[in-house]
């Protein structure tokens, strides 16, 4: 097998759809200050509101909400709402925006105190720039920073997340989304900060984007398919995880994932499906996870259909079918000695799960690591370490 590289970061280019263009909103035109304490929510509520009411003479230009470098912005919880009259509209972010830093200082939307930056019902929407989303997080990761649902059509890229207080972007009831080379950083501790969230969405490319934080690099979850995921770094964080699915006895579907070129490094997870032990109904079908490079990962390969957050979690009989599922060509170190989990149900077992050349060292001493399966069948491809007997092979 070849060694890969992830390519992280390209030198930054504009969206295709970004041309010279006369319909700029400069939030600082609309009465912001940009000094990190004033608070500029107003501000961007109008210029938002002039781009997105614009009408363009052509469409080769399109109406650009900016907020301009070197600046820091200070807003509360704001909704960017469609739809817009131009087929495409742009957001440059160029500068900095800042959450309020106390949970107490959070300004609620109807009562509603669980997100920062929501941008919804849109068509064409393009975020870009290089600026920087900083969520000041660190008193309490609780709220969704950056959230995009009910729209179609949209591209983000280079941009970075900072410390944000729970959920760093969230991809929600999307058709057709692509997010390139952005940088999310938070602490290992933090808790419930996924890096990319993808719920009920479809034909989605992320691609090229570093990822540290304390939760999932990337969570995919019911409703989503058509996912591709490649050239990522991921560390610290709990992997890139199919879930989690069938919690409350919910019926959740996942599909069509494609997982590769991902490096993951001082991980609690590296590819990860997992499910309720609760029950549920569904499935995860159609994953592949391939050429994937472990550095000291916890847990390089695991499914567990036996997922619980708590210690009151009872065993149902029902679970989200997980079928179809290939991991090929996963190398690297494991800090565990089991470097393969497969534990799945009695009732509704994992089936045709193909492990395809894995080379897992332990990190301790380079020796050999271990597998261990319960209720999974399917088959053995190339080499094999750990060598997984415990796969009921058809």
């Amino acid at each position: 097998m070849g060694v890969f590289i992830p390519i992280l970061f390209a030198a930054f280019v504009l969206p295709s759809s970004v041309v010279a263009q006369s319909f700029v909103y400069n939030v600082l035109d609309y009465g912001a200050v940009g000094d990190g304490y004033n608070d500029d929510t107003n501000a961007f509520k109008h210029a938002w509101e002039a781009a997105c009411t614009s009408t363009p003479d052509s469409s080769s230009s399109a109406p650009t909400m900016q907020i301009p470098s070197n600046t820091s912005f200070f807003i509360q919880p704001v909704i960017f709402r469609g739809p817009c009259r131009s087929p495409i509209i742009n957001v440059e972010i160029s500068g900095e925006l800042l959450a309020p830093v106390n949970p107490t200082d959070w300004r609620c939307i109807g009562g509603y105190c669980g997100m920062w930056i929501h941008f919804k019902s849109l068509r064409g929407l393009r975020l870009y720039g290089g600026g920087r989303i900083h969520g000041r997080g660190e008193k309490w990761w609780q709220k969704l920073a950056l959230e995009i649902s009910d729209s179609d059509d949209v591209q983000i890229t280079s941009l970075n997340f900072k410390d944000n207080p729970k959920m760093h972007l969230v991809l929600n009831n999307i058709r057709s989304v692509s997010v390139s080379t952005i940088h999310i950083d938070a602490p290992a501790d933090s808790k419930n900060t996924d890096g990319i969230h993808i719920t009920g969405s479809t034909d989605v490319t992320i691609d090229s984007c570093k990822i540290g934080t304390g939760d999932d690099c990337v969570s995919i979850v019911n409703g989503s398919a058509n996912v591709r995921v490649t050239n990522i770094f991921c560390g610290p964080g709990h992997g890139i995880s199919i879930g989690s699915l069938g919690k409350h006895g919910a019926e959740d579907k996942v599909e069509n994932i494609y997982v590769s070129d991902v490096v993951f490094r001082n991980t609690e997870n590296g590819a990860r499906i997992k499910s309720w032990q609760q029950g549920g109904k569904g499935y995860a079908r159609n994953i592949i996870y391939e050429r994937i490079m472990l550095q000291d990962a916890d847990n390089p390969i695991i499914i567990d259909q036996f997922y619980c957050d708590h210690e009151k979690c009872k065993t149902q009989e029902s679970a989200v079918q997980i079928h179809d599922i290939t991991f090929r060509q996963v190398i690297g170190t494991s800090k565990n000695k089991v470097a393969v989990k497969l534990d799945c149900s009695e009732t509704v077992p994992c089936n045709n799960i193909i492990l395809d050349d894995i080379y897992i060292l332990s990190s301790e001493d380079q020796s050999t690591t271990t597998s261990d399966c319960k209720n999974a069948h399917g088959t053995i491809q190339g080499r094999m370490a750990p060598n997984p007997s415990c796969l009921t092979q058809v």
